[in-house]
């Protein structure tokens, strides 16, 4: 069974910076989109960006020009580069991707086991 195993979390004061990774824990067939979700505590599970095969990216508004989503189609991992980080990013991250495993017949949803994120002084 794949899994996605994720790392880079922690604690950061406001203004810093962290960089979140997600890799496949085992080789794959062939990886789709990618993207990483964020969840704070009382609230829903919230789009932070995503990538395409190609890297056509998206950024929820909240984070254009202090995040960057990258990925390594060769290594199948995806990144997450958090900059001017603020108190109100705090969260756990997931990183999900649509995958087709070895041996499969078609894509289907992965997601990682959460990271977590604290901005605080």
């Amino acid at each position: 069974q794949v899994q996605l195993v994720e790392s880079g979390g922690g604690l950061v004061q406001p203004g810093g910076s962290l960089r979140l990774s997600c890799a496949a824990s085992e080789r794959v067939f062939r990886v789709n989109r990618m993207a990483w979700y964020r969840q704070a505590p009382g609230r829903q599970r919230e789009l932070v960006a995503t990538i395409s095969r190609t890297s056509s990216t998206n950024y929820a508004d909240s984070v254009k020009g202090r995040f960057t989503i990258a990925r390594d189609n060769a290594m199948n991992t995806v990144s997450l580069q958090m900059n001017s980080l603020r108190p109100e990013d705090t969260a756990l991250y997931y990183c999900y991707a649509e995958i087709w495993p070895s041996g499969g017949t078609r894509y289907a949803d992965y997601w990682g086991q959460g990271t977590q994120v604290t901005v605080s002084s």
